[in-house]
Parts: structure tokens; C-alpha cells; sequence
């Protein structure tokens, strides 16, 4: 059977719903240029905040790119490793970033129950599994958390793991009883409909092809007419849509992978008898989560090129088989790659490039919670003149030196895999 280019998320929609592509020009006090997460908290934050007159654009369908591809998984953090943001900018501010991430959690939670978000939400927390057989590297992020960041996730020893994981891979765990799991493309629509209920124009289809200063204001051009906006805010991802240079300039776009099985029924258990999500201790992990229907969605890898579904069937099959080998010929249905943005520095770019524009971007693999919290900063910011994004000004529009910063990043994953297997070479029984 071949693999079909739609992915799972796609393919699983109840009800694909579909907003018009902008026929003519329009005026407006916001336009937001984007209909990921980061566009669409955006819009949908400032239309809470009582802001009329906003309209969000999106090239392709809401949720195109990784809002409406990615794993699912809903936990705090960045991409950026705590323990860095406390050498970066002590403990104050790397707590009042961190705890933004956490809030944004139970915004989301708060919006799928308030607005009855029908997302396929699993609450069943996050477990982090140890590849290798060294607890330190758990207890002291553990400690960490726990110490600088008033965030509590639970130890588990490997036989309560391996209760609940079924694979002599994994030693010990730590457990994030908070955070949970859903289907993104089906919340992201969600998003969209509640931004159209209070007011927001959205709109499918209609790529901006120019921004340019008009007066004090902004107008961005698209295929069928101009709008003409007083502020705009850039929310395009790694699907670069060459209206700023140095916005451009500053990511770079990384392809990721994930396959979706066959339905499992009762092999699935075999495998989980958990319904939580699962990632491991490597900087080249895998992670998975059990679906409603039995499948199992499973990601991993990251490169600097799209492949086809084939291929990310083929790599990411054997990456599964290691970890659960009783799970061999398990069909496979649906596999993907898409794009998300990385700068260089592993922190999203929050904030105002220009007078009355603004950006969020590069999330970098761990944006379903900080696309929450980009939406709600840069909406007061524009709503009521809040200056919290400011916190994020460390982390800038530092150039990605395409092209070679792609190779670069290529090198150093492809590095850190060796790292991986090296460690894991060296360690040697697991039993």
C-alpha cells in the first residue's frame, strides 16, 4: 500500500472547515499575516482584548504548517534548555518566561473545555524516558525544575516505567502530570472559528506577496487587493514569505518527520498501556503518543530537507522497531515532513521589528505552548501597550548565515546522534 501524501491530521478531520481567500481590498486595524498557532493566538487574543477590525491571512489552509502537522504534545518550556535561561538571564526572568509557557497550558486547556474544542485532548501528562542508564541527567533537570522554576514532575523508577512502557530501551522516567496531548489541526480550526465569532476576518488562500509602509501605517499587498493596516504582525514559521530580509534571514527553515500506523487495537497495548505521550533523554529523540483510534503517531529526526512520505516511512520505521520490536509489521498509513523555524540562538523571535510591526517566529519544535504565550504578548502588547515582550529582547533577529547555517545545523544534529550512539554503545546491557 502506497503512503498517501495527506497526512493523518488532514485525513481525520470530522469536518474540514474552510474560511474565503480575500477578494478585494480591505482596511483594518491588525492584520495578521500567518494561520498557525502564533497567527491565529494572536488574532483570536487580541479580539478578547476588544480589538475590532483584525484580519488574519494564511497562505495555504489554517494550520498548514507545523501547528497543523506536529506531534500534539501540550508541556511548558522552550526549546532552549532551562538551565540555560538561568545563566542568560538569571533566575527572575527566566522564571517569568518559563511560568508564561506553563499559563499558556491552561489557556489551552481552559479554551478546549470553556468552547468545547472538540481536539481529541488526552489528559494523561507527558513522560520522559532515560535512554541511557544514568539517572543524573533526570534528577538533576528534576532538581532544577523543581528548584528554580516551582515545577514538579514525578520519578519513575524503570519498573514502573516499563509497567506502562513496554521496551527494554528505557531505564527510568520523569512524569509531567500536567501537561497532555490533543490533534493540533483540529484545535488550530477550533482557534480560527472562535476568532471569526468575535470578529476576526479570516482568511484562507490569500498569500501576502509585498508589505510596504503606507503612511503611518502598513500595506500588504495580495493577489486580489491591498490591505491597508495600521499594524501587522508576521507569523509565517518556516514557510518564509519574503516581505522582511532581515525576519527572513534570521531562521532557518527544518524539516521534520512523523508517521501515523494502522489502527493497533489490542496490539496496541502490547506496546503502551498508557495513554500518555512519550519522549526520551536523547538530543536525537523519538516521540510518540497513542491515538484514540489505536494508532500510534510516531516523530523524530530533523534535517534541513523535506522528504517524501516513503522516505519518512522507511527512516522513522526502524527508529519505532528499536524501541518496540514486538510491534513489527504494523502497517503504516500516513507519514509526513514539514517545515518549522529554528534561529540560533533555540528561542522564538517575539516582538517589534518596526513601528507598528511585529513578529513571532521560530519555535523551533516546542511551539504549541509558547505560540499560546507569543499570542497573548504581542495581543496586549498591541491592545494595551504591555512591554513583556521586551523580556524576550535577548533573543533578537540574529542572522541563521544561510546557506551555511543549514549545513551547519545539519552537522551539528548529525554530531549529536554520533554523541547518542556513542553513549549508548558504551553503556552496554539494558536488562
Amino acid at each position: 500500500m502506497s503512503i498517501p501524501a495527506e497526512n493523518y491530521y488532514r485525513a481525520s478531520l470530522e469536518q474540514d472547515r474552510r474560511w474565503p481567500a480575500l477578494e478585494r481590498a480591505a482596511q483594518t486595524r491588525v492584520c495578521v499575516i500567518g494561520g498557525g498557532f502564533a497567527g491565529l493566538n494572536t488574532a483570536l487574543g487580541l479580539a478578547e482584548r476588544g480589538v475590532d477590525a483584525v484580519t488574519l491571512i494564511e497562505a495555504q489552509r489554517i494550520g498548514h504548517g507545523a501547528s497543523g502537522r506536529n506531534g500534539g504534545f501540550v508541556f511548558g518550556g522552550f526549546s532552549r534548555g532551562e538551565d540555560a535561561l538561568l545563566r542568560e538571564l538569571g533566575p527572575q526572568r527566566a522564571r517569568a518566561l518559563y511560568a508564561g509557557t506553563l499559563d499558556a497550558v491552561e489557556l489551552i486547556r481552559s479554551r478546549i473545555h470553556r468552547h468545547a474544542i472538540a481536539c481529541d485532548a488526552t489528559e494523561a501528562g507527558v513522560i520522559w524516558a532515560n535512554w541511557f542508564g544514568d539517572p543524573e541527567v533526570l534528577r538533576s533537570r528534576q532538581r532544577l525544575l523543581a528548584e528554580h522554576y516551582d515545577t514538579h514532575w514525578q520519578w519513575w523508577p524503570r519498573e514502573r516505567l516499563r509497567e506502562r512502557v513496554r521496551s527494554q530501551r528505557y531505564f527510568d522516567a520523569l512524569f509531567e502530570p500536567q501537561a497532555f496531548h490533543f490533534h493540533p489541526l483540529k484545535y488550530a480550526q477550533g482557534l480560527a472559528g472562535l476568532a471569526q465569532e468575535r470578529g476576526v476576518r479570516v482568511h484562507e488562500s490569500t498569500p501576502a506577496i509585498a508589505l510596504e509602509r503606507a503612511g503611518a501605517g502598513w500595506r500588504v499587498r495580495t493577489p486580489h487587493g491591498d490591505i491597508q493596516a495600521e499594524q501587522v504582525v508576521l507569523a509565517c514559521g518556516g514557510y518564509l514569505a519574503g516581505l522582511r530580509r532581515e525576519v527572513d534571514a534570521a531562521v532557518m527553515p527544518i524539516a521534520t518527520y512523523v508517521m501515523v500506523t494502522e489502527p493497533l487495537g489490542a496490539r496496541l497495548d502490547e506496546a503502551l498501556r498508557t495513554r500518555a505521550a512519550v519522549y526520551d533523554s536523547r538530543f536525537a529523540f523519538d516521540y510518540y503518543r497513542p491515538l484514540p483510534d489505536t494508532r500510534l503517531l510516531w516523530g523524530g529526526r530533523i534535517s534541513v530537507r523535506d522528504r517524501s512520505p516513503a522516505q519518512v516511512q522507511r527512516v522513522l520505521y526502524r527508529d519505532l522497531l528499536k524501541v518496540f520490536p514486538q510491534l513489527a509489521g504494523a502497517r503504516v498509513d500516513y507519514a509526513w515532513s514539514g517545515l518549522m523555524s529554528y534561529a540560533r540562538h533555540q528561542m522564538p523571535q517575539i516582538g517589534q521589528v518596526d513601528q507598528g510591526l511585529w513578529l513571532a517566529q521560530a519555535f523551533g519544535g516546542h511551539g504549541v505552548a509558547p505560540t499560546t504565550f507569543a499570542g497573548e504578548v504581542l495581543a496586549a502588547a498591541i491592545a494595551q501597550g504591555d512591554l513583556r515582550w521586551r523580556e524576550l529582547s535577548d533573543y533578537g533577529l540574529v542572522s541563521a548565515m544561510k546557506p551555511a547555517g543549514l549545513l551547519a545545523a545539519q552537522l551539528s544534529y548529525s554530531w549529536a546522534q554520533f554523541k547518542d550512539w556513542w553513549k549508548d554503545t558504551t553503556e552496554g546491557s539494558r536488562t
